[in-house]
């Protein structure tokens, strides 16, 4: 059964009942990506954030070792309130837990960065069917901006989109900076490095009927992408689709980011 409130998903993923993706439930509430880095890397990764806001829209950054954080009206702990984990260590992915209190280290720095399935709710709403399974995901040939050594090509997000509702999707989604705003690309996915919409690099090809187009989002996948081939001694992030669902409506975090 589908839990009715972002706190009671929260404490399922924490008791470990919740274990599945987080797209298409409890619409109209933010939702969040989570890395998590060492000390020594956080300043450039923070600059990274800064320069690629639409690739890493910060809604919270805690303190060497602080694993609670306070994002919005909702205090969190990232080690055990996604439904899953990926850790890499020396660069290479060595685990995919469903909590990291075994893993945790005093200092990791923890970022929470806004995720599109936040407007998935305010498209349904303005009439383009959006499914409830994680988007496909595709690393692009479109650069991020480089800060200190962190620099790489852009994952991004998939919805087919009908023609005539691509410009009501771009107007609902640059609402919502904390959900990666308007799209980066639609049309022609060969134009951005993609060449077979079918192998998305993570989540579920949705398909694509007549008269729909692909519209592409940046997606906060990135940094699953351009922070391991740094080869740093220990890195974690949610894993792909299974997000951290706060409190509050998308609106109010809206409302933050202008």
């Amino acid at each position: 059964m589908n839990p009715l409130t972002a706190s009671e998903l929260r404490q399922m993923a924490a008791r470990g009942e919740w274990c599945k993706p987080t797209a298409g439930i409890l619409d109209d509430l933010q939702q969040a990506n989570l890395v998590i880095v060492s000390r020594d890397l956080a300043w450039d990764f923070l600059l990274f954030c800064v320069r690629n806001p639409k690739v890493c829209p910060l809604l919270a950054v805690g303190e060497p070792g602080e694993y609670q954080l306070q994002v919005g009206h909702t205090l969190v702990d990232v080690r055990t309130m996604l439904p899953r984990y990926r850790i890499w260590k020396a660069g290479s992915l060595v685990a995919e837990p469903y909590d990291l209190r075994q893993h945790w280290h005093e200092n990791a720095v923890a970022f929470l960065l806004g995720c599109s399935h936040t407007f998935d709710g305010p498209l349904r709403r303005a009439g383009i069917p959006v499914s409830h399974e994680a988007p496909a995901v595709y690393i692009s040939n479109i650069p991020c901006k480089q800060a200190g050594n962190i620099g790489g090509p852009m994952a991004v997000s998939m919805r087919p989109i009908h023609h005539s509702k691509i410009a009501t999707a771009t107007a609902v989604t640059a609402r919502y900076a904390s959900g990666h705003g308007m799209p980066v690309h639609y049309g022609s996915p060969e134009d951005i490095g993609i060449t077979d919409l079918s192998q998305p690099d993570f989540g579920v090809y949705p398909g694509l009927e007549e008269g729909y187009v692909p519209v592409f989002w940046a997606c906060g996948v990135t940094p699953q992408i351009v922070l391991p081939p740094l080869k740093p001694e220990w890195m974690c992030s949610h894993y792909p689709g299974h997000m951290l669902v706060l409190d509050d409506n998308v609106d109010f975090f809206s409302l933050q980011q202008t």
